[in-house]
């Protein structure tokens, strides 16, 4: 158990140093070229997924994701203790992994995201849709293809961050390690909320659903 919940802790906080760190030195080089600093985010974000799932996928399962780790849970692959401990370790390495960018470039450790344009009705819409499609990546590519699982996430979530209205965050402990940090990545903290209720749901909507297609 401790070997998974490290492995938990140590990917997610890797997975938020690739958001932030890339966002930071997007942002910064593109001079204020919003669509650069956005593909450069991107791609740093599916390198670090492939990377990080195709190391410590066979330790943890390589969740670094509650609503993830809520889907195995439904399908009853995670007892409810495991459960807990995994989203506590991705939300500690959420946090430790936004505050090492930070550290990284030289920025103050501690932040509050002041982003404000993450909210209404068409961004909550997107993520209940990204998030289905990362359980579909998910759950698809491990009855059809599970050693190309890690490119398929990093495929996903790639392409994602362009085709959806909130640039698909999928993941409750990156929407929550997103919200301290105030830099091109960052979500308002009033605005997780909502985020975190719309990918959860998406997880009820994909249990059914992707249970009935992938029998």
């Amino acid at each position: 158990m401790k070997q998974k919940l490290f492995a938990e802790l140590i990917g997610t906080a890797m997975l938020l140093i690739s958001v932030i760190g890339s966002g930071i030195m997007g942002d910064a080089l593109a001079q204020g070229n919003d669509a650069i600093a956005l593909l450069a985010n991107a791609i740093a974000t599916g390198c670090m997924l492939f990377v990080i799932i195709t190391i410590l996928g066979h330790i943890s399962s390589a969740h670094f994701n509650p609503a993830v780790s809520f889907a195995f849970f439904l399908r009853g692959e995670l007892s409810a203790v495991m459960l807990a401990c995994f989203v506590v370790v991705q939300l500690i390495g959420g946090v430790l992994g936004v505050w090492a960018a930070h550290v990284m470039f030289d920025l103050p450790i501690i932040q509050i995201s002041q982003t404000m344009h993450r909210t209404g009705g068409a961004q909550w819409f997107s993520e209940i849709l990204a998030t289905l499609g990362l359980l579909f990546v998910i759950f698809g590519g491990l009855r059809a293809r599970p050693d190309a699982v890690p490119a398929l996430v990093a495929f996903y979530i790639t392409g994602a961050y362009w085709f959806t209205s909130s640039t698909s965050f999928a993941n409750p402990a990156v929407t929550f390690a997103r919200g301290w940090s105030d830099t091109f990545a960052g979500i308002y903290p009033g605005h997780i909320a909502i985020f975190v209720v719309m990918q959860l749901l998406a997880v009820v909507i994909g249990h059914f659903s992707l249970k009935a297609l992938f029998k």
